[in-house]
């Protein structure tokens, strides 16, 4: 368990080796680029922003372009595509590629411009069929929507709302306008509205405009085409609109074949934008150019050294200064090294702590194993995760590589304490032996511990266990950290007398009858009860009288302390956290039993046996499911408050070196 010690490197080269060195230092990955010093009469900065825009804009562009692909081509990918790492390039083939970059930002044009063509299409059919059926009411009207009359008659062509007759509409007509003669067609009468074509003499035009203006009168779609014309042209449109989206897709799935260049692309502008953002920030003259960062330790050397025989460049290394903050790389062994995530998504180590994460990872693989505790479901994982890195480990990205490790571990804790306690698939051997074997009741796989189910009371304290020692790792690695820093009285009052009060009140309490009658068995002597009891009022007046020894006024100082010891409060809620190893592990072995019978109800026949095989995938499927990601929630809980809690802040920042920093693809180091 380790950070790995940092290096201040510091970099002075020709000017006209700028672009060479920044290639070689991104192809590197080691050096974590500063800003540092000031612009003076000589060193100065350039502002390279106007080009970097350029270039993000160039990748984002081709980012578009793969997602139009992805939506309207997409390309056929097996299951295991998801875990593949990127595509690895050699510097030979990289500058190939490069050099069809402009072509393959004119073919990101052509496909942003063919997706809104189809977009566009798309959007129309729905306006088309809209009018459409608008238009479908006054199928059996066979004149023009726009007639208006001729040169004695006004024609009113409409709807208004409600269902008429054609009677009744003349009558209301009547009345509204008072005009006398006129003729009233009904085209189409429904609940929503009446649509009809009204003619009358061009004196009655005003008068009857009044009328169906007081009856909401609503004009139809103009067009000068009768409906039917018009609703067959329509049907040509809408077909004519589907037959060009078809040939947009044809063109697209012409140039899908240039996606692994598109691709290429988005990588290779995300990469000159990064080169660029750096080039900002160095201090340059007229000939030379200054670059300063971070490097790990066992690299320091060996790039100086490539540098000055490469370029004609000076590099210094040195040691980071007091008040700096470098930042923090992990490194670990294989066991650990799968944990490296867990710990950065709480926070990394600051400069002065150490790396928790193998310490982390000892109990991480318990904990997750006994709220699985399942052998069925331990041997599926180590299944799964082991084929996925048999078949892709070799091209697999770093942090998905780890996660695989990390639930293969999981796994195969998760197996040993499945046969601990005797579950495989629940009960399902018993259930089939006793179903469908004619075997006796008993049959089954039996716990070469004990079974939890049956004696919860004895897991549970077990669980309690567990989370004592747990807890006490932590407060032990606070301990060495302050012992590190040489604060030996301070090791004395947070941790050794937390430790004698802690450890007292279990012994303390062991040694109660009530404890004894719970547990079943007298663990300790109640001799030892005294004792104990002398041990906790010295171990307590001691946090009194050291928790608040910052402050001078001895009032601040024992309030502080009382403080200091209802902290013992948490340490009994954090032990209680830890019953949900009980809960999780009974869960998932009473939900698969539940499945088990469920599906065993069809009985020892060909039915019954299809039933069991269905009930018993699914519902095993599921449980797996839930409770894998249940185990794995909780045990970072356990992690990050009880654990982490006892000794960690974390406040570290994560090693972001100058790198091929790309999405699908990854340059060779023999650059």
């Amino acid at each position: 368990m380790s950070v790995v010690p940092m290096k201040r490197f510091s970099v002075v080269a020709m000017k006209h080796d700028r672009k060479a060195v920044l290639e070689y230092l991104q192809v590197q990955g080691a050096v974590q680029v500063t800003v540092r010093g000031k612009e003076d009469e000589i060193f100065t900065r350039t502002d390279m922003s106007s080009q970097q825009q350029v270039f993000l804009k160039n990748a984002a562009r081709a980012e578009e372009a793969l997602a139009v692909l992805k939506r309207r081509v997409p390309e056929k990918t097996g299951f295991l595509a998801g875990f593949e790492g990127r595509k690895e390039l050699s510097f030979e083939e990289f500058q190939e590629k490069q050099k069809k970059t402009d072509e393959t930002m004119k073919v990101c044009g052509k496909i942003a411009a063919l997706d809104k063509r189809f977009s566009d299409s798309v959007s129309g059919i729905p306006k088309l069929e809209d009018q459409k059926k608008a238009l479908e009411p006054w199928m059996k009207f066979d004149l023009p929507l726009d007639f208006s009359g001729t040169k004695k008659t006004a024609a009113f062509t409409g709807s208004i709302p409600g269902q008429y007759t054609q009677d009744a509409l003349y009558t209301e007509l009547k009345k509204l306008s008072g005009v006398e003669t006129f003729d009233c067609d009904l085209i189409s009468s429904e609940t929503a509205q009446t649509c009809f074509f009204l003619v009358c003499g061009k004196q009655d035009q005003a008068a009857m405009r009044d009328a169906l203006r007081r009856l909401n009168f609503a004009a139809p779609p103009v067009t000068d085409l009768n409906p039917a014309e018009r609703i067959a042209q329509i049907d040509q449109e809408i077909e004519q609109e589907r037959r060009k989206q078809e040939s947009i897709l044809e063109e697209l799935q012409k140039l899908a074949v240039y996606r692994d260049d598109i691709r290429f692309a988005s990588d290779y502008y995300t990469l000159r934008a990064e080169k660029y953002g750096v080039i900002s920030g160095l201090l340059q003259s007229r000939r030379v150019f200054c670059l300063e960062g971070y490097i790990p330790e066992s690299r320091a050397q060996t790039l100086a050294q490539e540098l000055e025989s490469r370029f004609d460049a000076a590099c210094e290394i040195s040691d980071p200064g007091k008040k700096e903050n470098p930042p923090v790389l992990l490194k670990n062994n294989a066991f650990a090294s799968p944990l490296e995530g867990i710990t950065e998504s709480y926070s990394l180590p600051n400069k002065k702590e150490i790396d928790p994460t193998f310490i982390s990872a000892c109990f991480y693989y318990i904990l997750f194993g006994m709220m699985l505790s399942d052998a069925g479901y331990g041997l599926l994982l180590v299944l799964g995760t082991g084929f996925i890195l048999a078949k892709c480990g070799k091209t697999m990205e770093a942090g998905t590589k780890k996660l695989m490790k990390m639930f293969l571990y999981c796994g195969i804790s998760t197996i040993f304490w499945g046969v601990m306690f005797g579950s495989f698939f629940g009960d399902a051997v018993s259930v089939i032996g006793t179903t469908f074997l004619g075997k006796p009741e008993g049959f089954g796989i039996k716990p070469l511990w004990f079974e939890p189910l049956n004696e919860p009371m004895r897991m549970l304290t077990f669980c309690f266990l567990i989370a004592l020692i747990h807890m006490f790792v932590g407060l032990g690695a606070k301990a060495y950290m302050l012992l590190k820093e040489g604060k030996v009285m301070d090791m004395i009052y947070d941790v050794v007398l937390w430790y004698v009060i802690l450890i007292s009140c279990v012994v303390y309490l062991l040694t109660l009858p009530t404890m004894a009658d719970m547990l079943g068995v007298n663990l300790l002597s109640a001799s030892l009860q005294k004792p104990a009891g002398i041990l906790i009022i010295l171990s307590a007046v001691g946090i009194i009288l050291t928790g608040g020894r910052e402050s001078k006024n001895w009032g601040k100082r024992i309030m502080k302390g009382l403080y200091s010891l209802y902290g013992i409060s948490s340490w009994l809620s954090d032990v209680l956290s830890y019953s949900r190893l009980l809960a999780l592990g009974l869960a998932t072995g009473v939900i698969a039993t539940v499945f088990n019978s469920m599906g065993a109800m069809g009985g020892n026949n060909p039915g019954g046996i299809v039933m069991f095989i269905v009930v018993f995938l699914v519902g095993n499927v599921l449980n797996l499911a839930i409770n894998a990601l249940g185990a794995y929630v909780h045990t970072n809980r356990l992690t990050y408050v009880e654990f982490f809690g006892k000794f960690y802040e974390g406040g570290g920042k994560p090693f972001r070196p100058f790198a091929v920093n790309t999405k699908y693809y990854k340059i060779k180091e023999d650059m």
